[in-house]
């Protein structure tokens, strides 16, 4: 299987001001659009069969229009999806909501997507300015830990143990919840590499290759890679920042030495076995 676990994708009326709010944050340009369509399009072109599409409430008010519109996706069968589209939709589309801990009803949003059966959730610590650490999201966790799947932006530009994420914490939420499914986004932490490396490698956490293979020295990647194993690292695109098609090639140059069973999984089956998809 090939599968992108790390795209986004936002509400039509909001899209371009998203992706002009990624590009000017880590400078980096995109010519890939942030409409679903935009999505589907680059997921159809790479041949993906299936893709986790994600969005993150930046403010407390935006968390239930955020989740408002993933339910409204992923209660769209494929024909629903594909005339509301006008275009073919080739993969599975897999939504995770969002969470934000300063919004006055957040567990019945939990709840909601609970009962809605979406598999995962997405924080971005700097756009919500959630410390990972803060004492304040231990309910969080303890209400997510055991039927949650917690996708987490992980590192920023600017290098500082002071940061709202950074692989050590991530390190001390495995600790205090054992069991806990965590996808560590852009390699466990983007420009973190060497604590990923000293911390956080071989530990029971995703890691998903997104943002990460273009910056990372190729020594240091090969390093993480072999003290964290293939069985828990995931292909991701970063999608509108990167598209599938981009990301697989780079991902064949920058990790050219794995056998063909390691690539298979890194690029779906992995994937696939956490999300519980055939």
């Amino acid at each position: 299987m090939f599968i992108d676990c790390h795209t986004h994708a936002f509400a039509d009326k909001i899209a371009d001001r998203a992706v002009e709010q990624l590009i000017n944050y880590y400078h980096i340009d995109t010519s890939f659009g942030g409409r679903l369509a935009d999505l589907i399009a680059a997921a159809n072109a790479a041949r993906l069969d299936a893709l986790v599409m994600l969005v993150a409430a930046t403010k407390p008010e935006q968390l239930k229009p955020a989740n408002d519109w993933i339910l409204t996706i992923a209660g769209l069968s494929k024909a629903q999806l594909e005339a509301k589209l006008q275009m073919p939709v080739y993969p599975r589309l897999i939504p995770f909501g969002t969470f934000h801990p300063e919004a006055p009803e957040w567990e019945k949003e939990i709840a909601r997507l609970r009962s809605a059966g979406i598999k995962g959730i997405k924080l971005h610590p700097e756009f919500q300015q959630i410390d990972l650490a803060a004492p304040e999201l231990l309910p969080f966790w303890e209400e997510v830990r055991r039927d949650f799947i917690i996708m987490i932006h992980v590192g920023d530009p600017v290098v500082s143990a002071d940061n709202y994420s950074t692989p050590r914490k991530i390190a001390s939420l495995l600790d205090k919840f054992p069991g806990i499914r965590i996808i560590a986004a852009h390699l466990g932490g983007y420009n973190f590499w060497d604590e990923v490396l000293q911390v956080l490698a071989g530990k029971e956490v995703y890691l998903d290759t997104s943002s990460s293979l273009p910056y990372i020295d190729p020594a240091l990647l090969r390093q993480i890679v072999s003290k964290h194993g293939t069985d828990r690292l995931l292909f991701g695109s970063d999608y509108p920042l990167q598209s599938p098609a981009q990301e697989r090639e780079m991902f064949e140059a920058k990790m050219h030495w794995l056998t063909s069973r390691e690539k298979d999984r890194i690029l779906g089956d992995n994937c696939a076995a956490l999300l519980e998809i055939a």
